[in-house]
């Protein structure tokens, strides 16, 4: 009557059924082990009581009927959602809204619906414009733009319904992809140019972007703005005169706006840029040119040259704007011949004279070109060969396009008047003054009687040193057309296939031939024209806008050493040949560089490695300047052989004040040049000394040398001997300078004695005198004889001083009651003696006191001999030096 066991049947099922209470028949139905449901969520089986009527075998068992048992396992939410890709890509079209850019997939490993399934996606980084739904779709929130940012990463996490999140977020990124718009690609805007770089690329991977377009041709222009750079772009900025010389002109060039300075002071009042030699001119100035500057008959042939930058006149009927007037100067306002600006043409006016010509001649030549009031640099050259007058505007020969002709001038004595910048009304008015005035910029402006210029010549005159250029020609490619302007600042370029174009134009490139170019800003501008097949124009291609940066190239100190201070006998002075001023000059041109152009710790900055580094360059003038008064020319000049000027590129002009040699060459030319002028002087015995000053420039004197001195020393009589002993020993420098300051106050007395009744006087007192001062050197040689042959003896080696010449004076009108005054005069000589033996001042000193006692003037000499400065003080005014 009793429940024994309960059994279950299947196959090892993880459950096991005891019993509680064998009367009543209950039971639990427990786990043998932990239950996973992940691995199982649901077990059925069968289970049957059992009672206790079983025998010793257990084969009487009686039991129950089955019973199915129906398990269910209650899930936990133990996982967390995880992701199927550790990282998802997108790519989306910039300008566009998607409902879907891609979708996020999670998945959960718990069991139960409610804790297996996903139900939230959410993105985790901020700030992003981008959302997600329920099911993982991420769309943009806005329009996305390629320029702004070109890719997106962006964290998204996933909920279940349990509301645990993924352990780990996943990353999503989003490419964004411009519109093809068609175009020139990968181009840098700012393109940097180091002085003597040669020739460097500007687009070197640049390519054209077209989408897929038909394109049959391609046209492509590439142009350098440089307008703004000096006159038109950089071009060397030597003076007009050194200019010509290296480009072959001919010689006899008049500079009609030169530099002020004081042979040449008319341009003083001028405004000037200082620079480029640039004279700006606004409708109130003129200038007038000196008579003697341009001769009055220029002859059949001439050649007028200049720079202007001109902009259209002001009012409905301008007036005429005079760059260059030959015109009366009083009485009467006849124009002999004029270059102005009217109504944006240019006209040269030529009369000839009565006496010349009597028949109605060519008079008025007329131009009429857009360049003149463009508002930029241009260059003209007027050639004239009567009656043909031809015009060169940048190097481009222009005939007139309007001649008129007019009768001769009458001829009279009125003297004329050149002037630049308006004209001269010396008469019609109550006053003469100026008139048509000129609105502008003019540089250069020269006129060269009895020659015209050849077109090789103008072509060198006007040619810019900065432009385009095309590396390896050769390897251009087929089917590719190319064209340069004359300046080289436009370069057109076509062809009809995309990839060549894209060579082509990595090719091109930007060259900068000065040394020393200007610094600044390039401008570059790039415009295309596609044409498609069957069409005019398929596609728009944008243009490109870059820029050249130029950096400034390091400024080079020049540097001019050699010997500055010399003596010679006046002989070699009064030679035919004269003496050589600078036999040993050198000119030197250094730049400073940082030794190691690496980054540096802040305290480092001051304290640079720095290297000088000599460098080669030209030079365009050098200077030798007479300091003092000018030479005079009927007894002294300075000269050099013109054959030292020929096969280089200098010319030399000699004044009152020095010479000039000036022209575009290398410092070595000019040091030839240099070490071969010589200083005469055929009337030596009235000049003691000259001073001499050296200067050199480059680029018209943006750089300039050190100022070298240089003072040359006349020896007369007897002084020769000794200085040529002198200067071939080379004598300490100490010596040499004592030497110099007594010859320079030799020099000073000497001027300053002049013959008159007291120099009588003074020679009668002095014969009264000598038998007292002949006493007083009786006495000092006996006093002091062992000691002056000691210092006679060593000083007497170094060298033998002749003063065989030497003259003793004594001036009566000073008081021997005052012999302070002695002794102030003597520290004053005896200041530069500080360096010698003690031992002798000290002996100098007693003896000084020793002769006042005794109202004997003992009177300084030489101070190389102690033993005759202790002897005698002698009047240096008469010695020849």
């Amino acid at each position: 009557g009793e429940i024994c066991a309960f059994k279950i049947h299947g196959q090892e099922m993880p459950f096991e059924a005891v019993v509680l209470n064998k009367t009543s028949g209950e039971g639990r139905l427990r786990a043998k082990s932990p239950i996973d449901c992940e691995l199982q969520k649901e077990y059925t089986f069968v289970i049957q009581a059992y009672d206790c009527g079983s025998g010793p075998g257990g084969t009487n068992w009686k039991k129950s009927h089955k019973a199915v048992v129906h398990i269910q396992v209650k899930d936990v939410n133990e996982f967390s959602p995880a992701f199927k890709e550790s990282v998802y890509k997108a790519t989306v079209t910039e300008g566009k809204i998607y409902d879907s850019i891609l979708q996020v997939e999670a998945i959960d490993e718990d069991c139960s619906p409610q804790y297996s399934q996903i139900c939230n996606y959410e993105i985790v980084t901020t700030d992003v414009p981008f959302a997600i739904d329920r099911n993982g779709n991420i769309r943009n929130t806005e329009k996305l733009n390629y320029d702004k940012q070109h890719q997106y990463e962006i964290m998204v996490t996933a909920f279940d319904c349990g509301q645990k999140h993924a352990t780990e977020d996943v990353l999503v990124r989003v490419n964004v992809k411009p519109v093809c718009k068609p175009g020139w690609q990968d181009w840098n805007k700012r393109i940097e140019y180091k002085p003597g770089s040669g020739s460097i690329p500007l687009f070197p991977s640049i390519h054209l972007e077209t989408c897929d377009g038909p394109v049959s041709s391609i046209h492509t222009t590439i142009e350098l703005q440089t307008n703004y750079i000096g006159k038109g772009c950089d071009r060397e900025t030597y003076s007009e005169k050194s200019l010509q010389k290296l480009c072959g002109a001919s010689s006899g060039a008049i500079d009609l706006l030169p530099s002020p300075s004081a042979t040449t002071n008319w341009t003083a009042g001028l405004l000037m840029d200082n620079n480029d030699m640039i004279f700006k001119f606004d409708g109130k100035q003129g200038a007038k040119i000196p008579d003697g500057i341009v001769p009055k008959n220029l002859t059949d042939q001439f050649t007028i040259t200049l720079w202007m930058k001109h902009g259209p006149s002001p009012g409905l009927r301008a007036e005429k704007e005079t760059i260059l007037c030959n015109s009366d100067k009083t009485e009467m306002n006849r124009h002999h011949y004029a270059l102005y600006v009217h109504n944006c043409r240019l006209v040269f006016l030529l009369r000839k004279d009565f006496d010349q010509a009597d028949t109605f001649r060519p008079a008025e030549f007329h131009w009429k070109l857009d360049q003149i009031c463009d508002k930029e640099w241009h260059y003209y050259v007027v050639n004239v060969e009567f009656p043909v007058v031809t015009l060169y505007m940048d190097g481009t020969t222009y005939e007139p396009y309007l001649v008129t002709n007019d009768w001769p001038i009458h001829p009279s004595h009125i003297a004329m008047q050149l002037t630049v910048g308006a004209c001269w009304q010396g008469g019609e008015v109550t006053k003469p003054r100026f008139a048509q005035y000129f609105h502008g910029s003019l540089a250069s402006l020269t006129i060269r009687p009895g020659k015209i210029e050849s077109q090789k010549v103008i072509s060198c005159l006007q040619a810019c040193k900065e432009g385009l250029d095309i590396n390896s020609l050769e390897s251009l490619g087929q089917g590719i057309k190319y064209h340069f302007n004359p300046s080289q600042s436009v370069l057109v370029m076509e062809g009809d296939d995309i990839e060549n174009i894209n060579q082509a134009l990595r090719k091109v490139s930007y060259i900068n031939s000065r040394q020393f170019p200007t610094a600044g800003v390039r401008r570059l501008k790039v415009s295309s024209k596609v044409q498609c097949f069957g069409e005019d124009v398929c596609i728009s291609i944008p243009d490109i806008d870059a820029y050249v940066m130029v950096f400034q190239a390091n400024e080079p100190k020049i540097t001019i050493s050699g010997m500055d201070h010399f003596a010679r006998p006046a002989a070699q002075f009064e030679s035919e040949r004269g003496v050589i001023l600078l036999p040993d000059i050198r000119i030197v041109s250094t730049v400073t560089k940082m030794e190691h152009p690496v980054e540096l710790k802040e305290h480092d900055r001051d304290n640079k490695p720095v290297v000088l580094e000599e460098m080669l360059h030209n030079l365009d003038f050098c200077d030798i300047l007479v300091i003092g008064a000018e030479l005079d020319p009927e007894q002294e000049c300075l000269e050099l052989d013109h054959v030292e000027l020929q096969g280089k590129h200098l010319d030399a002009t000699n004044s009152t004040a020095g010479y000039s040699i000036y022209g575009v060459d290398s410092m070595h030319n000019y040091e030839q040049v240099l070490r071969q002028i010589r200083y005469r002087n055929w009337y030596t015995s009235a000049t003691f000394d000259r001073k001499f000053r050296v200067k050199c420039s480059e680029l018209n004197g943006r750089y300039a040398s050190n100022e070298f001195n240089l003072e040359v020393n006349i020896l007369h009589s007897s002084n020769s001997n000794f200085m040529d002993h002198v200067n071939h020993m080379i004598v300490q420098p100490q010596f040499l300078q004592s030497v110099h300051q007594a010859e320079g106050s030799t020099s000073a007395v000497h001027n300053s004695v002049v013959p008159s009744v007291a120099t009588i006087v003074i020679i009668i007192c002095v014969s009264i005198l000598i038998f007292i001062i002949t006493l007083g050197v009786y006495r000092i040689r006996t006093a002091h004889q062992h000691s002056s042959a000691d210092n006679e003896g060593s000083r007497e080696n170094e060298m033998d001083w002749d003063d065989s010449a030497l003259t003793i004076t004594v001036n009566p009108m000073e008081k021997y009651e005052k012999p302070h005054q002695t002794e102030e005069e003597s520290e004053e000589e005896d200041i530069e003696d500080e360096e010698e033996d003690t031992t002798s001042a000290e002996s100098d000193e007693s003896e000084e006191e020793e002769e006042e006692e005794e109202e004997v003037i003992v009177l300084k000499g030489d101070k190389q001999n102690a033993t005759r400065r202790e002897q005698l003080e002698w009047d240096d005014s008469t010695l020849p030096y």
